[in-house]
C-alpha cells in the first residue's frame, strides 16, 4: 500500500516559506545628513516636498531617474510613478514596519523596478536588505513647503479620479506652516485658534533633555513675551520642542527668537558637569511633558 506524500503546513510545492521578521529600529534616519529635517516632514509638517538622487550604484542600475520625497501622497500610498518615469515616495504612510528607513528604501526600489505610470506594489515588511542610507545619496534635503497637494497632479494630465478626491481631501485638512531660517527643522505653524514653532533637535536625546532642563531652570527656555513652551515629542530618537504663540503673530516674527532661544540651547549642551538641584527638578518638568511619537 503506497503512502501519500505528505507537505508540511507552510510549504507550497515542497518549498519552505521563508518567515519575515519585522526589527525596531529606534533612530531610522540616523545617519542620514538631515536626519532633524526627516522626522520634521514625517511628523510635523503637513504638505513639502525635496528631490532626492539614487547612490552612484543604484544610478548605474537604473539610470539616474527624477525622483521625489513628499509628506504624503495620494491615499497615503507608499510610492507612486508617473508617466515619463518620475517617482514619488511618501514619508507618511498606513503602513510600516518597524525600519521606517529600510520601509522608504524598499518603497523606492519596488517604484523603480515598476513600469512607468502604473500601480506600485509594495510588501507589508520589507524584510532585511538596504536601507534608506545605501541608496539615496546622503545630502542635505532642498525642502519645499506647499501650501496644497497640487504636486502630485501632472499639467494638462487625466489623473485618476480618487486621486483627485484624495487631492481635494488632503488640501482641505493643511494647515499654515513656514519653514524658519533661524535653525534646522524649525517650522511655524497656525491650527485654528494658536500659532505654534516646533523644531526637532539633532543631538542626542539625554544631552538635548540635559540642555534644555538647564535652560527651564535658568529661565531661557521661552521664545519671548505671550510665549509658552507647550511641551515635546519624542520623535524617532529625537527630541521635538514646542511652543504656543500669539495667534496674530506672522512667522517672520519668530526668526530672531528663534535664533535667541538656538544660541541659548547651543550654550546649555556645551556646559559639562551634572545638572545642579534645580535643573534635576527642571528635568523631571519637561519629562512630564513629554509625548512619543515614533
Amino acid at each position: 500500500m503506497s503512502k501519500r506524500a505528505k507537505t508540511p503546513r507552510g510549504r507550497a510545492g515542497g518549498e519552505k516559506r521563508e518567515k519575515i521578521r519585522d526589527v525596531y529600529v529606534g533612530r531610522p534616519f540616523e545617519g542620514l545628513a538631515d536626519e532633524p529635517e526627516w522626522i520634521a516632514l514625517r511628523e510635523l509638517v503637513p504638505a513639502a516636498s525635496a528631490p532626492l538622487k539614487l547612490a552612484p550604484a543604484f544610478v548605474e542600475k537604473y539610470g539616474d531617474r527624477q525622483i521625489t520625497l513628499a509628506t504624503v501622497l495620494p491615499m497615503a500610498w507608499p510610492a507612486m510613478t508617473k508617466p515619463d518615469g518620475r517617482v514619488l515616495i511618501g514619508l507618511q504612510r498606513h503602513v510600516q514596519s518597524g525600519d521606517v528607513s529600510r520601509d522608504l528604501a524598499v518603497a523606492l526600489l519596488c517604484a523603480l523596478e515598476t513600469p512607468s505610470g502604473q500601480a506600485v506594489d509594495i510588501p507589508a515588511l520589507p524584510g532585511v536588505g538596504d536601507r534608506l542610507q545605501d541608496v539615496i545619496e546622503n545630502a542635505p534635503l532642498e525642502i519645499a513647503v506647499h501650501t496644497g497637494f497640487d504636486f502630485w497632479l501632472d499639467e494638462n494630465a487625466t489623473d485618476d479620479p480618487n486621486v483627485r478626491a484624495s487631492l481635494e481631501r488632503a488640501n482641505a485638512s493643511i494647515f499654515p506652516t513656514v519653514k524658519l531660517a533661524a535653525a534646522p527643522a524649525t517650522y511655524w505653524c497656525q491650527v485654528t485658534d494658536r500659532s505654534h514653532v516646533r523644531l526637532v533637535l539633532g543631538d542626542d536625546e539625554d544631552r538635548a533633555l540635559d540642555a534644555l532642563s538647564r535652560l527651564s531652570a535658568g529661565g531661557g527656555l521661552l521664545l519671548g513675551d505671550n510665549t509658552k513652551f507647550a511641551g515635546m515629542f519624542r520623535a524617532h530618537g529625537l527630541l521635538a520642542p514646542v511652543w504656543d504663540l500669539p495667534l496674530e503673530v506672522e512667522a517672520e516674527h519668530w526668526e530672531n527668537p528663534v535664533a535667541e532661544f538656538s544660541k541659548r540651547y547651543q550654550e546649555a549642551l556645551a556646559v559639562a558637569g551634572p545638572l545642579t538641584a534645580a535643573e534635576r527638578r527642571a528635568k523631571q518638568g519637561l519629562i512630564g511633558r513629554l509625548q512619543p511619537l515614533r
